[in-house]
């Protein structure tokens, strides 16, 4: 538009308005990262190692230990959280709260979920977006939505260092990153690119994750290392870094996800579960073990409550 460049200021008309809009989501996401006490982005060099079931069972985990978590999904052309969730609930269905701010889905009591299938009215269709598109997204995933006060955030990303984890790292400037990789080499190698890119990005790193770490048989109990092992827990030592722990391969956990009831939340006991477990136990140490923030299906008392009375803050609108 004519009279908006050479450095000018313009104050009126489109640029105005864009610039007051932009301006207006970066308070808002202010606000909303102020309330949430970890955020950790789930990242990897290249897919295909359980990125995304890592996301979903740490999630999970921290919850089910009485933590407000929330789960965010910003791989926007491979999103599989509500899947592996069974979330089928629709934006478009939803009942906004006063305010204005978006309701994500719930799983349980302590976990709220966003995914960009959630906005879609056909999750079959294909996302079709250049950068600045998933940037915007991004932003509006974390200021557009009633997180509320959370204990850890959790960011499933895709993989690679693209838009997505980029985007994260420039809005998120607290987050840090939880590196998944199998063992073998041809996988560390893109690893360490990602390692390299939260150096270049001043991200902190968590830890490193080893997934794919062997298969337990479950008829004679003996370990066979399909993948290679030991090469995740080799380059954390490498750069200096946390090893949170090895996951084995569970056909489990596999098919909890594609049934949308993951292996996490039964009481079965496993050589995966104990490992997912010891992830978490890690996680906590490295975040510093904090009291959450309110008990399962914890309630808020009338000093904050616009209702007179005690509520669940996840289904009052006052």
């Amino acid at each position: 538009m004519a009279g908006c460049g050479s450095g000018s200021s313009c104050k009126s008309g489109s640029c105005g308005s864009v610039d007051a809009k932009i301006s207006q989501q970066d308070m808002a996401i202010t606000s909303s990262l102020g309330r949430i006490k970890n955020k950790l982005l789930v990242m990897s060099g290249k897919g295909g190692v359980g990125k995304s079931t890592v996301s979903v069972n740490l999630a999970l985990g921290l919850a089910n230990r009485g933590y407000k978590v929330g789960l965010m999904d910003v791989d926007l052309h491979g999103p599989d959280i509500c899947r592996m969730l069974n979330l089928t609930s629709r934006l478009a269905d939803a009942n906004v709260k006063k305010g204005g701010l978006l309701p994500p889905m719930l799983y349980g009591d302590n976990l709220k979920v966003i995914s960009l299938e959630y906005m879609m009215e056909n999750r079959d269709d294909p996302i079709i977006w250049r950068g600045p598109l998933k940037v915007q997204a991004i932003r509006q995933f974390i200021a557009d939505l009633d997180w509320g006060d959370l204990d850890y955030l959790i960011i499933d990303a895709p993989p690679g260092t693209g838009d997505e984890p980029l985007s994260v790292a420039q809005n998120i400037k607290d987050a840090k990153a939880v590196v998944v990789t199998t063992p073998q080499e041809i996988a560390l190698a893109d690893v360490r690119k990602s390692l390299n890119f939260c150096k270049h990005v001043k991200m902190e790193v968590v830890g490193m994750v080893e997934n794919m770490s062997g298969f337990v048989c479950p008829h004679c109990s003996n370990t066979v290392e399909i993948f290679k092992s030991g090469g995740g827990e080799k380059t954390a030592k490498d750069f200096g870094l946390n090893f949170l722990g090895k996951i084995p391969v569970d056909p489990k956990i596999v098919m909890g996800g594609d049934d949308g009831a993951p292996y996490l939340t039964s009481n079965a006991e496993s050589p995966a579960i104990t490992a997912f477990n010891h992830v978490i136990d890690n996680v906590e140490k490295v975040c510093g073990k904090q009291k959450p923030t309110l008990a399962m299906a914890g309630a808020t008392s009338s000093s904050s409550c616009g209702c007179g009375g005690t509520c669940n803050p996840d289904t009052c609108d006052c």
